[in-house]
């Protein structure tokens, strides 16, 4: 499949899709998706939308329900409730959808088979041409590896290798579950160019789902965030970190006396230390002009930079939740 304009499907105009036609085919969408397992509800009535041109990252603790999510919009489960669709059709219902869908969940091979074997087993199931296999080894840096039994592949390799497999069929849409996990600091670096170059300059949709949150900050447009089974903010990175911004931080050996210059003046005020104030209703330039009626001497003075670190913890109850789920995502 081409993503030049002149791929297979949709509405085209003179031979090439149209962008509306081609933004449909590459969403993603999940309706009051829900599953319980037992007396576990694991996924409860979770809606979300991911966009072509997009990295979307898919954040939440241990047991949110990522995993049973990504699987329900794979169908390899099937929900009790709802539905989760790819250009408005089930995965199962999807001609050919190794063309139109390439998922990373777990990465299974025969290690006594070549990377490249490998490959080209799974071209021949979805009935793709042999040489693909070469294509996409050459995609994520595996070439040289490619003649290699995969049994002796690092956890790093793997990884590339489980992406090259999603990669065969060129789709439209990549489903990646903890694509980073396992490489070095420069295969991250290297995964975080490539998924950017797939979404903006090729217009694929990808959603990782992933535990490092620094590494999604950097990577990810937008995020959708769970928490037990439930949706618990989508947006841009932009969004959340204006959600949380309207802060300033203050240092001064006066803190005492500033504090109450500038609750008089309507701010709010919050001691973090003896000497650290947070100030909220105000910018950087009213907190230093009250400063300097006051004669208080500041010894920092600044906005606050909320990252998604922050963010994610706000929205998800706090660092004490995040650390009692063992710190990651699933």
């Amino acid at each position: 499949m081409r993503l030049d304009g002149r791929r297979r499907g949709g509405t085209e105009r003179g031979g090439v899709i149209s962008s509306e036609a081609a933004t449909a085919e590459g969403r993603v969408e999940v309706r009051d998706l829900t599953k319980t397992f037992g007396s576990v509800t694991a996924v409860d009535s979770l809606s979300f939308t991911v966009e072509p041109g997009q990295v979307t990252g898919f954040l939440g603790p241990n047991g949110a329900g990522k995993t049973t999510t990504l699987r329900m919009a794979l169908g390899l489960i099937t929900p009790d409730r709802g539905t989760a669709t790819i250009g408005g059709t089930p995965y199962a219902a999807l001609p050919r959808p190794a063309t139109r869908v390439g998922a990373v969940l777990e990465t299974a091979f025969h290690p006594g088979r070549s990377g490249r074997d490998h490959l080209r087993v799974y071209c021949r199931a979805a009935g793709l041409p042999t040489r693909r296999a070469d294509d996409v080894l050459a995609q994520v840096g595996l070439t040289p590896a490619g003649g290699r039994r995969a049994g002796g592949y690092s956890l790093g390799m793997r990884q590339r290798l489980g992406l090259a497999t999603a990669l065969l069929g060129d789709p439209r849409v990549l489903v990646l579950d903890e694509p980073a996990n396992g490489l070095d600091p420069e295969g991250i670096q290297w995964l975080r160019g490539f998924l950017r170059h797939l979404a903006h300059d090729q217009g694929r949709t990808v959603l990782v789902s992933s535990h490092l949150l620094a590494e999604v900050e950097q990577t990810a447009d937008r995020v959708v965030i769970v928490g037990a089974g439930k949706l618990v903010r989508e947006g841009s990175l932009a969004e959340l970190r204006d959600e949380s911004a309207g802060t300033v931080l203050v240092r001064t050996p006066a803190s005492a006396q500033l504090a109450a210059a500038l609750t008089g003046a309507g701010a709010a005020v919050e001691s973090t230390a003896p000497d650290a104030l947070t100030v909220t209703g105000m910018t950087t330039e009213q907190v230093g002009a009250h400063a300097f009626s006051a004669g208080v001497e500041l010894h920092e003075l600044r906005a606050r930079t909320t990252g998604l670190e922050e963010v994610y913890f706000r929205l998800t109850s706090g660092a004490e939740q995040y650390a009692a789920t063992g710190g990651g995502a699933s």
